[in-house]
């Protein structure tokens, strides 16, 4: 599947709104029967609740009674207010009534899907997406004979598809996606004329689709990553005259049909074909004059782009992501200027020359990993709705345009840009993340920086600037990254007064630069987010930016457990500091310990002497630290053996002594780790710690010593027990009687 940047996040909407829902108006009751009530409260009794979500009246607010009989008939709890286990004997089994019926995006801790949902024969509407139900899909599920509406996507649900479908003749919408269904795909489905809305995604689905398609109705059609190993031809989809949305991604097209001229549904609004196997630009593309989104990524189409593609009035999102695309039909001053695009990603082709003018209502430009070379055009600073600007690993050179304070997202890493960072960011400027690492930019950080109050990702890595370290930065309230290595930077990094605070950094990196000094004892008191792990794990990555058509996730090269990554993304817990390669002094800070969720440290290669701070035992989420290259003393802490995270740790160079501390942990990295102190011993070093064996030279040598003064008592005892024998026969000759008493 694409690895693109940005992804359509309006698809989810788009998709609800083209359901068809064809239940019965169910008018809301005034008040509920009390036995239903009663059961309703009971099966809220199974569950834990989040906090949102205790109260009664969040929790009934998702049920309507029937105003006559007073049943329940529509019951409402999607979006993870339910936990626990969903059982055969629960209570919502007995509410036979029910219509219409909504769990979806609640944990029902990976329990099966029940049986006893067929038991609820009246159901119209079962949405049961995205709860981690597991396992077969029971029988029973084909009793629902009155289902309009099915959805069981996102689960890892398992069965015959074709059995479990077989009775459902009345479906309107079925949504079986992402889950383990096997079998031939059921050919009866496409021939239900009631049939609105098909999505049968990433199942292992197979078999074939040449079967002619008998769905009048059909709107929305998914088909996408199924074992369907042979070539389908576009064709068979021709007389799907409904159709707005058509999704074949990862299922390889005939040649043929890609470059025929296919009447498709002048309807046809999304068309995705991402991994299709698509070697031409699709010809048929041409007729669909209302188009509005086309993923053509992960493909191997090579030449140019058309040039009517961008005369198709209602395109608004287009993705070439990953193919082999060189250039642009006709003049590149306005071949794109008069497009209705807005999305666009070129990202990882093989474009090369001048960049062409941006489209007039660009929202986001990706085209990162080309070889565009020249300036970047200026016409990009009139683009007044551009969010996202990402042009990073190309070979534009000149100056950065003086605009950047008017985009969120700029990201013009790796190439050749020249000049000062412009100082240019207005008061309340919408900036969050700026990356303009790996370039010749020279001069200082722009102090206007600071009326970027929603800036949260700063890269400015392997350039020429020439600065202090900024601690003016720690003004900004949001700010996650903070990325200076391999520049020009000089001075302290101590500020003159108190520790160096600031209130969300998570990443600091300011490795080989030119700073000195020495770091106080409470250098580390105050960083708020580096003590505790922030609570954002819904997220999994960092560059949360997010509009109703894409999203944005910042990347980063890491140096994380010895190892470089380039371009990784970012966890959002991801915590560390790497000031490695300055001529840094003094002890490192016991403060050091305050770092509880710090992930990666990196001191080397600087001048810090004293101890290795006990406090490191502190930092309990630490997985890799680096010390090497310093002049550092004494024992490592035994205490180091209980970060049980350390997978990485590197002391060599240093002057230590004493025993390596023995945990698995540490025993198990390379000799290398430990090297160049001459005072170290243990495993994984062959330098044994003679411990014992010093201890038994000692005995040995209080043996020997022991000996010798003995012999030399038994030299000076011999006549003094032969005369003490005489004395003492002589007493008892004369005093017997006394000598035995005593």
């Amino acid at each position: 599947m694409s690895n693109s940047r940005f992804c359509l996040l309006s698809l989810v909407s788009i998709l609800s709104l083209l359901i068809i829902t064809t239940t019965t108006n169910l008018v809301a009751a005034q008040r509920c029967r009390p036995d239903q009530t009663e059961t309703l409260k009971r099966f809220k009794n199974e569950f834990a609740f989040s906090s949102s979500c205790t109260d009664d009246t969040h929790f009934l607010s998702g049920v309507t009674c029937d105003n006559v009989t007073g049943a329940v008939t529509v019951l409402k709890l999607p979006g993870g207010c339910l936990r626990g286990t969903l059982r055969d004997n629960s209570s919502l089994f007995e509410l036979s009534h029910l219509r219409y019926l909504n769990l979806s995006f609640n944990n029902f801790a990976s329990s099966p899907l029940p049986s006893s949902f067929g038991q609820l024969h009246n159901l119209e509407v079962l949405l049961l997406s995205s709860n981690g139900f597991l396992g077969q899909v029971p029988s029973s599920i084909r009793n629902l004979t009155k289902l309009t509406q099915l959805q069981l996507s996102h689960n890892k649900l398992t069965g015959d598809l074709a059995l479990l479908l077989q009775n459902l003749t009345n479906l309107v919408a079925l949504d079986v996606s992402s889950n383990e269904f096997y079998g031939t795909i059921p050919s009866f489905l496409f021939t239900m004329p009631s049939l609105s809305f098909l999505v049968l995604s990433e199942n292992h689905l197979s078999g074939s689709l040449e079967i002619p398609f008998s769905l009048p109705n059909l709107r929305v059609l998914k088909l996408s990553y199924l074992n369907i190993t042979h070539q389908l031809d576009l064709r068979v989809f021709s007389s799907l005259k409904s159709l707005t949305y058509l999704d074949l991604s990862g299922i390889s097209l005939t040649p043929t049909s890609v470059d025929s001229d296919i009447n498709f549904a002048k309807s046809l609004r999304i068309l995705l074909l991402s991994e299709c196997n698509i070697s031409k630009f699709p010809r048929f593309v041409k007729s669909l004059k209302n188009l509005d989104y086309l993923y053509l990524s992960d493909n191997r189409i090579k030449g140019n782009i058309p040039d009517w593609l961008w005369s198709l009035p209602h395109l608004t999102s287009l993705n070439l992501y990953n193919n082999s695309l060189t250039g642009f039909e006709g003049p590149l001053d306005h071949v794109l200027a008069n497009s209705s695009v807005q999305v666009l990603d070129m990202a990882y082709n093989c474009f090369n020359g001048s960049f062409p003018d941006p489209p007039l209502f660009i929202i986001n430009l990706s085209a990162w990993n080309n070889s565009f070379t020249g300036e970047i055009p200026r016409s990009t600073c009139n683009r007044t709705f551009l969010d996202v600007l990402d042009l990073s690993y190309n070979n534009f050179t000149g100056l950065i345009p003086p605009c950047l304070g008017n985009i969120n997202i700029v990201n013009l890493r790796k190439n050749k840009l020249q000049g000062n960072i412009p100082d240019e960011f207005h008061i309340n400027a919408p900036t969050q993340t700026l990356d303009v690492g790996y370039n010749q930019l020279t001069g200082k950080l722009p102090r206007s920086l600071l009326n970027c109050t929603l800036l949260k990702f700063v890269s400015m890595d392997h350039n020429r600037i020439d600065d202090t370290f900024p601690f003016w930065l720690k003004a900004l309230p949001s700010l996650k990254v903070l990325t200076l290595r391999s520049n020009r930077f000089h001075g302290p990094i101590s500020p003159p007064y108190g520790p160096l605070a600031f209130p969300k950094l998570q990443i600091l990196e300011i490795s080989h630069n030119r700073f000195t000094g020495s770091l106080p004892r409470n250098y580390f008191e105050n960083w708020t987010n580096t003590s505790l792990k922030p609570n954002d794990e819904e997220k999994m990555y960092m560059g949360d930016y997010s509009s109703d058509r894409f999203n944005y996730e910042d990347t980063l090269d890491l140096q994380y457990k010895g190892l470089y990554m380039e371009q990784g993304k970012v966890l959002t817990f991801y915590s560390a500091i790497d000031f490695s390669g300055n001529k840094l002094e003094g002890e490192i800070p016991e403060s050091i310990g305050l770092l509880k969720a710090l992930i990666a440290l990196n001191l080397s290669n600087n001048s810090f002497t004293g101890r290795i701070p006990m406090s490191f035992a502190n930092v309990s989420e630490l997985e890799s630290l680096d010390l090497s290259e310093n002049k550092l003393s004494g024992e490592i802490p035994q205490e180091l053996r209980r970060l049980t995270y350390l997978a990485y740790i590197d002391v060599s160079d240093n002057q230590l002594t004493g025993e390596i501390p023995q945990g698995t942990q540490i025993t198990g990295q390379p000799k290398s780790s430990f090297e160049g102190n001459l005072g170290l011993c243990g495993l994984p070093l062959e330098e044994r710690c003679f411990t014992e064996k010093t201890t038994s030279i000692e005995e040995v040598e209080e043996e020997e010593e022991g000996v010798l003064k003995w012999r030399a008592v038994a030299i000076g005892y011999g006549p003094g027990v032969l005369f003490g024998l005489a004395i003492g026969h002589v007493v008892a000759l004369y005093m017997p009687e006394w000598f035995f008493k005593s």
